[in-house]
């Protein structure tokens, strides 16, 4: 009986160790379940945003309550996002400050208050004095090559008829073709003058009515989010205090903590993407705008601001930029167009070689084929703002899911490098091992 009894232990105890055996003959299997939820949970999210979006954009009862709820709350997301550009300027100068203030104030507090107070002040007055030397250089550009246009085209039109039929064109076909369509426009234009335009001017006023009570609101929207603005940089520090405290509320500690350093990279990624894109822009418009003095290019200002501005477009902004300000210049000179064209190519190498990786260094994390791919995705689906906030979106969303997939891989004791899989023909279900040919 004693025997039979060890060796009914005996088996069980061998039974035991063939479980065993064959579980880590399967390594990860255990975790297949935790992987499906995290899988479905994913598609459920990405397919509850899909819907929500086209809830509010495809169905008129919410894509109204859509639009009254983004117009009211405009001077508050105006306000946020002038608190996020400047908040970089504000820290430096509240550094600045209490540089400056030490010696003489020895309340702690009082200097914080104090240092702040003039660092939002200073970085009110920095965004204020920006957008008006933005207006002071643009405006009384476009004017000039407004009117420069409408001095100089009707001269040019009356030129180019002369040469058709004094020039060397003589009595051809060509000469009768030009003088034909000139007439053919002429007579458009006089007809769509007297049946269109009059007739509708009482709906253009309207429109123009309609486009001015839209800036005076936009005017109004941007005071009010200066105001914003300054109350988000007064109190940002509780304000993350309160979004910590919701989240810890709601999650878990472990989930907590992921989700705040996810947090914490996308303001990384973002932070050092748009201030870097800034600060690159700021110095190629410097450049343009000396190149074109130098290069006596017409409207040099107005030409180096939309330089400027459209640089702040990962790799196609150069090229946007480019359009219109040929446009500008070809009217005027098209020699001086040709000169432009050169040394828009010529600072699009210096920018995408030199300074831009000097800045930006590698803030984003991307490739250029993924800084590529996410310009194209983001302009085709969102337009100028996706084109210009589409690289960052994609390195958080890239940050993300290279994390899960090297936790993935770190729980089945795999390798994380990437360079490990090129050559890779698959995985040795015995050690574990990547197999190589």
């Amino acid at each position: 009986m004693e025997e039979t009894g060890k060796a009914g232990k005996k088996s069980n105890i061998e039974i035991n160790a063939d479980k065993g055996a064959k579980q880590n003959s399967h390594p990860g299997r255990e975790e297949w379940p935790h992987l499906i939820r995290i899988g479905v949970m994913v598609f459920v999210t990405f397919a509850v945003s899909i819907l929500f979006f086209f809830a509010l954009y495809r169905f008129e009862g919410f894509a109204g309550i859509w639009s009254k709820l983004l117009a009211a709350a405009m001077p508050i997301i105006m306000g946020l996002v002038l608190a996020y550009l400047m908040n970089p300027v504000m820290l430096w100068l509240e550094r600045c400050f209490k540089k400056l203030l030490s010696k003489k104030m020895k309340s702690e507090s009082k200097l914080r208050k104090v240092s702040r107070a003039l660092a939002i002040t200073g970085s009110v007055i920095i965004l204020v004095a920006i957008i008006s030397l933005l207006i002071a250089a643009i405006v009384p550009s476009v004017i000039a090559s407004i009117s420069g246009l409408m001095k100089t085209l009707p001269n040019d039109v009356a030129a180019f008829i002369n040469m058709i039929k004094n020039g060397n064109f003589g009595d051809s076909k060509i000469a009768e073709l030009a003088s034909t369509g000139l007439q053919n426009a002429t007579d458009y234009i006089e007809n769509y003058a007297t049946e269109k335009l009059i007739p509708e001017a009482q709906k253009y006023v309207a429109q123009i009515t309609t486009g001015v009570i839209s800036i005076v609101r936009g005017l109004f929207n941007f005071i009010i989010g200066i105001i914003v603005m300054v109350y988000v940089m007064s109190i940002q520090e509780t304000l993350a205090g309160q979004s910590k405290k919701i989240i810890y509320a709601v999650c878990k500690p472990k989930t907590g903590n992921i989700i705040i350093e996810t947090i914490r990279k996308t303001n990384e990624i973002f932070g050092g993407f748009i201030s870097g894109k800034i600060i690159d822009s700021l110095i190629i418009g410097v450049i343009a705008y000396f190149g074109c003095l130098i290069l006596r290019i017409p409207s040099s200002v107005l030409v180096a601001v939309i330089i400027g501005v459209t640089n702040v477009i990962p790799v196609f902004g150069p090229f946007i930029g480019a359009i219109p300000s040929l446009l500008i210049v070809v009217i005027q000179s098209p020699w001086h167009a040709l000169y432009l064209l050169i040394f828009i190519v010529v600072l699009q190498q210096v920018d995408g070689n030199i300074i831009g990786p000097k800045i930006l260094g590698s803030s984003t994390g991307l490739s250029t084929f993924w800084v590529m791919f996410a310009i194209l995705i983001g302009g085709g689906m969102f337009g100028f703002l996706g084109m210009l906030l589409g690289v960052p979106t994609f390195a958080v969303i890239y940050y993300i899911v290279k994390r899960v997939v090297n936790y993935a891989l770190r729980k089945k004791k795999l390798p994380e490098d990437t360079r490990d899989y090129t050559k890779t023909t698959g995985v040795d279900t015995k050690n574990n091992k990547l197999k190589y040919e």
